[in-house]
């Protein structure tokens, strides 16, 4: 039986996770206008970089114990995961279209289920994974496995979703005891260390609309990121993780509105199933099923 509290924060957890996607698909935007001319090392570091900017308010009123913090280790390693699979996002938004990049990333709450299972004990409920097989079923035919899925940058982008379902499940873990600013702030300012390096290979003058963006898609996705986390502490990972395929949606609606993509019926048959997977996650469903 889930406890009352869940079953409390359970709808505020998915309006949260919603709202993350939603910027999330708007960032998507802005880094594949943004690829058009700049190479993905510096979108990366200016992802980061742009994160730190803010978080000046919260260090300025906090002071030093806003980084006080006994999970640093947690913080790295979140760090480390979270940089790889957004290298491996990134360079999906650029070469593939932005509805597809989006299935291949956010195809992580297939994998959320299992990772939270092994690492935080979290039980698996039938719900949760007939919410993760019905969700794969969706990705396959928006993705259509003859159009491409198995290649080296579908590859990318799956093993970007894997990576991206182990941050999850380790952000869901650091907020039993770090506050969500705290979580995103460490992601960002190990993430600026590391993503320092490559950039400064092809770092030269930037013209003010690629800064533009580069900075809009920062600003996003932080924003994204303290949404997420604040979700994911409201609520069990394996429970909500299928809310992140509403990505999916929001990018489809983008690609068609900028670039005139539109979904061919087996991607339709996709989404449905998709949202499928989303309802499952409703307090209702979840009793019925589970109780």
């Amino acid at each position: 039986m889930q406890p009352a509290s869940d079953q409390i924060h359970l709808p505020k957890a998915i309006a949260f996770l919603t709202l993350s996607a939603l910027l999330f698909s708007i960032m998507g935007v802005c880094i594949r206008l943004a690829s058009h001319t700049v190479d993905n090392a510096t979108i990366v570091f200016f992802r980061n970089f742009v994160g730190l900017f803010i978080f000046l308010p919260f260090i300025f009123q906090k002071g030093t114990a806003f980084f006080k913090t006994d999970k640093l280790w947690m913080h790295t390693w979140r760090a480390i995961v979270g940089l790889v699979a957004m290298y491996g996002f990134f360079y999906a938004i650029a070469h593939l279209k932005l509805s597809n990049a989006m299935v291949f990333t956010y195809s992580s709450p297939i994998f959320i289920p299992l990772i939270a299972w092994l690492f935080l004990k979290e039980k698996i409920t039938r719900s949760m994974l007939l919410a993760a097989g019905i969700g794969l079923i969706g990705v396959l035919c928006v993705a259509k496995p003859d159009a491409g899925l198995f290649n080296l940058l579908s590859a990318i982008g799956l093993g970007a979703s894997f990576l991206a379902a182990m941050v999850f499940v380790t952000v869901r873990a650091l907020t039993s005891s770090e506050p969500p600013e705290r979580i995103v702030f460490y992601f960002c300012f190990f993430g600026t260390l590391i993503s320092m390096i490559p950039m400064f290979w092809s770092w030269r003058i930037f013209t003010w609309s690629e800064l533009g963006l580069l900075i809009s898609a920062g600003v996003l996705a932080n924003i994204s990121q303290l949404f997420m986390s604040n979700a994911y502490k409201l609520a069990p990972a394996g429970q909500i993780g299928p809310v992140n395929y509403i990505a999916i949606i929001f990018a489809g609606t983008w690609g068609y509105l900028m670039w005139h993509e539109i979904p061919d019926t087996y991607s339709l048959i996709g989404f449905s199933f998709i949202l499928g997977a989303i309802l499952l996650c409703s307090p209702m469903l979840q009793k019925r099923l589970n109780g």
